[in-house]
């Protein structure tokens, strides 16, 4: 069974964030009880389609999953940035959507924003499920904004400054990435689609703004944002990291030694075998494994 998003705009503080709500795909009468809602935030360069292959395995859940400022459509409200204004959003969406308390639910730097945004409104958040993201990276000290992004992102951070001459050109940039070369579908072609943006010189380019991108990555790594909120950490969290990185490699973002290091108290961690930092989330077995977490969140919660 699969669905689409259905488009809302939510007022924001610098414009206008972009959120795909999907309600839950049963009847009237065979609810017991009003669905559950999920909150699914997306990582650094992505949007909220990266979700569509977890939401697909959740027909009875409502699914809440905006484009964070400065990505998708969201492009236009991209200051302020930051962890802080991105929980900010958070609240704001819940308040438009109608929800007082969820799951909530973060890939890589969304699991950033998760756990800051359970820090700042407590009140707005029941538990967190955080994926291959959300504990301080192993970074050197003293490197410059721009070389903290292009050590972490590589690749990915270097197109947001490329053109493409059309859609195809873009797919194509993509299919000679390794995290997506045993994992390629309709649905990841649909989200890499939607990533783009006409340039306003009859190409296209990757609609997440560059400055956000450094902002927020330096935010999440250099300030106390994250380790105030860790430290301050009074949900139940479970943390999924996976043993290959964006660009497939071993060992990934989370170095088993370095994982011992900052898995704060409190959070259980489990390590899933077989994938890599996008297709945890963005393939058919990712999509499914961690769907099965959410369920068990949501169970655990009841």
């Amino acid at each position: 069974m699969t669905s689409a998003f259905a488009p809302v705009d939510v007022p924001v503080e610098g414009g206008v964030l972009r959120v795909g709500v999907r309600e839950a795909l049963v009847l009237a009468d065979e609810l017991v009880e009003p669905p559950p809602t999920v909150v699914l935030v997306h990582g650094v360069t992505s949007s909220h389609l990266a979700w569509r292959f977890v939401a697909d395995r959740l027909p009875d859940v409502r699914i809440v999953a905006p484009d964070l400022r400065g990505r998708g459509r969201s492009r236009d409200a991209a200051a302020p940035a930051g962890m802080s204004a991105h929980a900010a959003d958070l609240a704001a969406v819940l308040d438009h959507v109608g929800v007082g308390r969820a799951l909530v639910v973060g890939h890589s730097m969304g699991a950033f924003v998760a756990v800051v945004f359970a820090h700042l409104h407590p009140e707005r958040v029941s538990r967190l499920l955080l994926v291959d993201g959300g504990l301080p990276l192993d970074i050197p000290p003293g490197l410059d904004p721009d070389a903290v992004v292009a050590g972490i992102l590589g690749p990915t951070a270097a197109r947001l400054s490329m053109r493409f001459a059309d859609t195809g050109e873009y797919l194509d940039f993509w299919r000679a990435h390794p995290a997506f070369a045993r994992d390629w579908s309709p649905e990841l072609e649909e989200y890499l689609a939607y990533d783009l943006v006409p340039d306003g010189a009859g190409a296209l380019r990757p609609a997440t703004s560059y400055q956000t991108v450094v902002d927020d990555t330096v935010d999440m790594t250099t300030t106390s944002v994250v380790p105030d909120a860790l430290a301050g950490l009074r949900h139940p969290a479970r943390l999924v990291t996976v043993p290959r990185g964006l660009q497939d490699e071993t060992p990934g973002l989370y170095a088993p030694e370095h994982l011992e290091r900052v898995l704060a108290p409190g959070i259980r961690h489990e390590r899933v075998d077989g994938f890599n930092h996008y297709t945890v989330v963005m393939s058919d077995a990712g999509g499914r494994r961690v769907a099965e977490l959410v369920r068990d969140e949501l169970t655990a919660g009841r």
